[in-house]
């Protein structure tokens, strides 16, 4: 018996003092599941080149795909566009994002300033909100509000290159990372120590769809046997209580493994051979005795 999780693999609050809440951990093997993208990282590197007066201003652009609530691809557009000054470099951008599943849709509009300094050339130098989320300098994300929900899109903090930057004169997107995931079949179950059934998918991605917890009680040997190896607590036995596997008195779980016996069976034999031989060399003792006074018995006579 266990305690199904939650559809986000966590663990509902059960009673541990009654079995409410138990059910019997059976898997369907055939399960699916998918998990909504809500954060992205950009790591991308705009041309400086194209900030410059005799740049002909051309936009950027960039699709980032995302997994939307019912493990569908859908994408942001993301466009970066130059400003373009009537002298000099502005070492400005505009950046767009629009979705997919809103028919492309503005989901937000930003301003962005990079530094031309010898100490931070390339980095961010300030982000302006026109529309959308905020943008956070602390963090160096903005939530981008989509068709299924917010996504929360880092795009670096001022002064880093860990996020935008603008070198040179190439655009790079160098990485793209994101969470969430498609559609995928189950392939492995396994349990670890501490009692949760954890499903794996063919994605990649781990899920927890049970908690298997351990019980205790002030005496073991209290409870009343019933059939195929079970046992009902009694007054004798006192109150049970659920512990999570390897907290508490309880020991740990192990996965693919089968409870063996705790007897020592070279220990039993070599007691057993030990009792033999003490028995036969008690018996011909015996024997010995019952010969002795049978000869003494035959001489009287």
């Amino acid at each position: 018996l266990g305690w199904p999780a939650s559809p986000d693999g966590s663990i509902p609050s059960f009673p541990r003092d009654t079995s409410e809440g138990l059910v019997p951990v059976q898997i369907n093997a055939n399960q699916l599941t998918s998990e909504p993208t809500t954060a992205i990282t950009l790591g991308v590197n705009l041309p400086a080149t194209e900030t410059n007066a005799e740049a002909d201003g051309a936009p950027q652009q960039l699709s980032i795909e995302y997994f939307d609530n019912l493990g569908r691809s859908e994408t942001i557009q993301a466009s970066f566009t130059p400003q373009i000054p009537a002298n000099g470099t502005s070492n400005i951008w505009t950046m767009t994002l629009r979705d997919s599943a809103s028919g492309n849709a503005v989901i937000g509009e930003y301003e962005l300033e990079f530094a031309d300094s010898r100490a931070a050339g390339g980095t961010l130098l300030d982000v302006t909100t026109i529309s959308g989320g905020a943008y956070d300098p602390a963090t160096g994300s903005l939530i981008a509000t989509v068709d299924g929900g917010p996504i929360e899109i880092s795009i670096g903090r001022p002064g880093t290159t860990e996020g935008l930057t603008q070198l040179s004169d190439s655009f790079a997107p160098l990485s793209i990372s994101k969470d969430g995931s498609p559609v995928g079949n189950m392939v492995s179950i396994e349990v670890d120590g501490n009692g949760f059934v954890h499903a794996t998918f063919d994605t990649g991605v781990t899920r927890a769809i049970f908690q298997v917890p351990l019980v205790d009680l002030p005496n073991p040997n209290g409870m009343v046997a019933l059939d195929r190896q079970t046992y009902r607590p009694s007054l004798d036995s006192g109150s049970f209580f659920l512990w999570d596997a390897g907290d508490g008195p309880t020991g740990d779980l192990i996965s693919f493994s089968r409870q063996g016996s705790a007897t020592d069976v070279a220990r039993e034999l070599t007691d057993m051979i030990q009792t033999q031989r003490s028995y036969s060399s008690n018996a011909r003792v015996i024997q010995t005795v019952d010969e002795m006074l049978q000869e003494t018995t035959n001489i009287i006579r």
